[in-house]
């Protein structure tokens, strides 16, 4: 008896895409609908700086601005069309760039679409990538989450406007700095516990005015008092691990990896 198949779904597809073409991207393993795609860049696969895939720091040299452009023209193998960059600050604005040229590059730290095929995109290097998707995959958002722009409320502001029931939304935790390598002082902890007193669940004492940060467990405690239920995470650590991702806190790395969202027909 001949048994069907099951289709590969697009996650599966670009994850074979990138296996094939010796790449060890990340696709999310989320509750996203079947129109939207997404996935995370790592270190590898890049023709410059020891073959390190970055895709944009603070490195103004001209050599590595060449090398950036590359990466950046690489990249459109695997997506629809030319991505939304944005000119993070470390803040809490968001854009709509449904009708934005995508070379505009406005000041903000997260953005929201609804057309076919707007590709969002932030760069991180320690800072967090937050997915975001409606569940009938109407509209999508992207947020650049560091601590600064999660105690300024990056994330609440995404889901305002994204205009959609919260707990219709369904959200994906990207790599970032974990939990066991993320010392702050007393300037993060005022930040999050002085606005929500429960946020100390998320600070592991070290010494006087020291703790352990867990970015992860802030953000999903944000997104869990917006609303949002369906909360998945990578649960990988950009410092813990150099062979696959720049860390600027490890070594000051200029490099960034970046994470992409977008939806289709």
């Amino acid at each position: 008896m001949n048994v069907a198949r099951r289709s590969d779904t697009p996650g599966e597809r670009l994850e074979k895409r990138f296996r094939d073409d010796g790449l060890d991207w990340i696709v999310p393993s989320w509750d996203a609908p079947s129109n939207v795609h997404a996935f995370v860049t790592t270190r590898n696969g890049g023709a410059g700086r020891q073959g390190s895939f970055d895709v944009g720091g603070a490195d103004a040299s001209v050599e590595h601005a060449t090398i950036v452009a590359e990466h950046r023209r690489q990249l459109r193998a695997y997506l629809p069309a030319r991505p939304h960059w944005l000119m993070q600050v470390h803040g809490a604005d968001v854009v709509e760039v449904d009708d934005a040229d995508p070379d505009a590059a406005p000041h903000a730290d997260a953005a929201v679409a609804r057309s076919d095929d707007t590709v969002l995109t932030v760069r991180v290097a320690d800072c967090m990538p937050v997915l975001f998707a409606a569940r009938d995959g109407s509209v999508i958002g992207i947020a650049h989450a560091g601590w600064r722009g999660l105690a300024r409320g990056v994330l609440e502001r995404t889901l305002e406007t994204m205009r959609c029931d919260p707990r219709g939304v369904c959200a994906w935790l990207g790599p970032a700095i974990g939990a066991t390598a993320f010392e702050v002082g007393a300037d993060v902890y005022d930040a999050f516990v002085e606005r929500d007193g429960g946020a100390r669940v998320a600070f592991t004492p070290l010494r006087a005015a020291k703790w352990l940060a867990d970015l992860e467990a802030l953000a999903r405690r944000r997104l869990v008092r917006a609303g949002v239920r369906a909360i998945a995470a990578s649960g990988l650590c950009t410092y813990r691990d150099p062979a696959r991702f720049f860390s600027h806190r490890r070594d000051g790395s200029r490099g960034r990896m970046a994470a992409f969202v977008w939806r289709v027909r």
